[in-house]
């Protein structure tokens, strides 16, 4: 089996097992997104994303929105969900927008279901695995060689694709979720390609390393499992990434999650309100009262949204600046 095969058949084996225990279950889209379901579906559809771009976009293209339609649906389970187990014992928040953060984590469970059932996840023969597996071993997998060379291609385009869209927004985020979300987004798919290609992209470490890189490599970055490439076994052919600056790239998508987070606190209670109060008041008015509403309910220790903005660029332009992303791809290896 060649190695692109491989890759795959080795994160659908994982998700077909919790698809076949799941569908066990009286609530299979519960017991998925309880089960860590949405791990292995990242990796597959970073998989897709990469052989889109290797050698097959029309293929891969497809495989890769089945994947993103179901992690998107756990995405939007645990949205809710950990917002409802957050506020569960804040006595400040109402009950009214508790139960409504808990609707529609039900909600979102229940399209899971829809989802899981009509395009046949889950069925007597699995059905929609085994197209999968049939549009894989169809597919013209390219040797090792051919692979990591297109793959540092492929890598090379992603980056200068993120810098282009960085350099359009001239470093300046308006909206947590439409930009600080996007950016960490497409950040992150950068680390999650070499734990999901599973060993062909390693860790180069320079001989010497500018020092303002230090302050990336807290004790929660180097000591994190995912900035620790999975073991290389029988591979001959390697992309290799700059240690520290992959270090760096891990520290910024952390740091921009955790204003993520904390931005979509209000983000979520304002909808809430808008959602749960009768409609009095329309369009822009409605939502500053709102707004006014979601920051009273979460005390003054909550952030306005425009700081966690302002940080955001500040942490961006510092690290766009320095060009770690232009110095992460070191090159390629050959090991014989």
């Amino acid at each position: 089996m060649k190695k692109g095969a491989a890759r795959f058949d080795h994160y659908l084996n994982q998700f077909a097992e919790l698809l076949t225990l799941s569908s066990k279950q009286k609530n299979p889209a519960l017991w998925l997104y309880q089960h860590g379901a949405r791990t292995p579906l990242f990796m597959l559809e970073g998989l897709a994303r990469v052989y889109a771009g290797l050698h097959n976009k029309k293929k891969f293209g497809k495989l890769k929105e089945q994947f993103k339609v179901l992690e998107d649906a756990i995405g939007a389970i645990d949205y809710y969900d950990a917002f409802a187990k957050e506020f569960a014992g804040d006595k400040k928040i109402p009950a009214t927008i508790k139960s409504y953060i808990l609707a529609q984590s039900r909600e979102k469970i229940q399209s899971l279901n829809e989802i899981l059932t009509e395009k046949e996840w889950i069925s007597v023969d699995n059905s929609r695995i085994g197209k999968i597996r049939k549009k894989l071993a169809g597919a013209e997998w390219l040797s090792e060689k051919d692979e990591i060379e297109r793959m540092q291609v492929f890598y090379t385009t992603a980056v200068k694709s993120l810098l282009n869209s960085m350099n359009e927004k001239n470093f300046h985020f308006d909206n947590v979720e439409a930009d600080i979300h996007e950016i960490r987004r497409d950040l992150r798919w950068l680390s999650i390609y070499p734990q999901a290609l599973g060993g062909c992209i390693q860790l180069n470490k320079a001989k010497t390393t500018p020092k303002y890189l230090a302050k990336y490599a807290t004790k929660e970055i180097t000591g994190s499992p995912f900035n620790i490439m999975p073991d290389a076994g029988d591979c001959k052919h390697f992309l290799l990434l700059d240690k520290s600056r992959f270090y760096a790239l891990s520290w910024l998508i952390a740091e921009l999650g955790k204003l993520k987070d904390t931005g979509l606190r209000v983000v979520v209670i304002e909808e809430a309100i808008l959602q749960t109060t009768p409609q009095g008041k329309a369009g822009k008015t409605a939502e500053a009262d709102a707004l006014k509403k979601t920051y009273h309910l979460l005390g003054p220790k909550q952030p306005k949204q425009q700081q966690l903005l302002d940080e955001a660029e500040i942490i961006c332009k510092t690290y766009f600046k320095e060009k770690n992303l232009e110095s992460l791809i070191t090159g390629v290896a050959t090991v014989k």
